[in-house]
């Protein structure tokens, strides 16, 4: 047997099988996918200290309201651009938010009676919705209170940059 042929049975027989084997085990999987991008409705981001979630995000309607360092209520309105919602669901995605757990919190902790700073952070889909729960004295595991941290991070950042964004917009109409 040739070289040539030597190479043209090894793909028949070891690569093209494996290639058809991940089209077929794979394809339903991503077809599935619980979250998908083109089903996104919106983002819900709430926090403050216990059951007070003062501060809050929507990204559906824009409204933004949030506690100043004055302790004054701002509200305004705050709209994020599709490249801000594709980054943030695929980080979403990356940091593994889809398989968080509902309630992130040390074991024993009481929703009604926390006095911690809470952050609840919600995926909007047309089929579903994914909601977090993350209260910051969390300690349990370490590496998901990292990833809640992250994502908590790069929900605020992200919604702080469309307010720059939109006040600079307004203020050059001006």
């Amino acid at each position: 047997m040739s070289n040539k042929a030597k190479k043209i049975f090894l793909a028949l027989t070891i690569v093209v099988p494996f290639m058809i084997y991940c089209v077929v085990y794979y394809t339903p999987m991503f077809r599935n996918a619980p979250y998908k991008l083109k089903e996104f409705e919106s983002i819900d981001f709430k926090w403050g200290m216990g059951n007070n979630l003062e501060n809050s995000y929507n990204s559906a309607t824009g409204d933004y309201q949030y506690v100043n360092a004055q302790d004054s209520v701002i509200k305004t309105n705050v709209k994020l651009r599709k490249d801000d919602i594709l980054y943030l669901h695929s980080k979403a995605n990356e940091l593994g938010f889809f398989n968080f757990p509902e309630l992130i919190a040390n074991p024993g902790t009481t929703l009604d009676s926390s006095k911690v700073l809470r952050y609840v952070m919600q995926f909007n889909y047309k089929k579903k919705s994914k909601q977090v729960i993350y209260i910051t004295d969390f300690n349990d595991i370490p590496k998901l209170k990292g990833l809640a941290e992250q994502m908590k991070t790069l929900l605020q950042q992200s919604i702080n940059d469309a307010e720059e964004r939109y006040g600079k917009q307004t203020e050059s109409k001006n």
